[in-house]
């Protein structure tokens, strides 16, 4: 696991920030609102962590909800689900093209990629950005709780690719990223989604 931020005490232990890294759901996960999910984490701090679902992709299409913004979204430009909580609510990622850039609106996360104010002016941002994707909610977890689920076995922690919040088939980053770990975690990705039907 890569070192992002300082260390920090979190539920009364010492704990590196792992803002910027993936969460991927290991089979034995059991919560429906995450199966098979990859999540990117956005925040992690002594308060929580907060992060999006980067392989849930809706129907719905950016244009349709936020008008100008659906012009920068990538392939496919649709809404994904981020998580279930505030559904109502949106996080929108971004990748700069020039990373370490300075841009009013956009907030690192991790190398290229960060968040983007949503009411700023989206043709501000179409020369400096590769793309962005937007998330109807988020998933979050309180302060221990995603380091008590990551060593009861549910999530995988992995670094993240600059891509891999903005893959064109999104249902296929869950085995994608398994398989390039390597090794026996490469075959996690082939693990049926149902057990009982092997």
């Amino acid at each position: 696991m890569s070192v992002h931020g300082e260390g920090q005490a979190i539920g009364g232990r010492s704990m590196e920030s792992m803002t910027g890294q993936l969460l991927v759901a290991t089979p034995a996960l059991k919560d429906p609102n995450f199966d098979r999910t990859v999540v990117l984490l956005v925040a992690h701090e002594a308060s929580g962590a907060l992060g999006v679902v980067l392989n849930r992709a809706t129907e719905v299409p950016v244009a349709d909800v936020l008008g100008d913004w659906g012009g920068l979204a990538r392939d496919p430009a649709v809404l994904f689900e981020g998580g279930p909580v505030q559904p109502e609510s949106a996080i929108c990622l971004a990748r700069m093209k020039t990373p370490g850039r300075r841009v009013k609106g956009f907030h690192p996360v991790s190398g290229s990629v960060g968040t983007v104010d949503l009411s700023v002016d989206p043709d501000r941002l179409r020369d400096s950005i590769t793309g962005i994707r937007v998330f109807a909610g988020y998933s979050g977890w309180s302060p221990g709780q995603v380091e008590d689920e990551i060593a009861a076995g549910s999530w995988f922690v992995f670094d993240a690719l600059p891509g891999d919040a903005f893959v064109d088939r999104p249902d296929d980053l869950w085995p994608m990223v398994l398989r390039r770990q390597g090794g026996m975690l490469a075959a996690v990705a082939h693990f049926p989604p149902d057990v009982a039907l092997n």
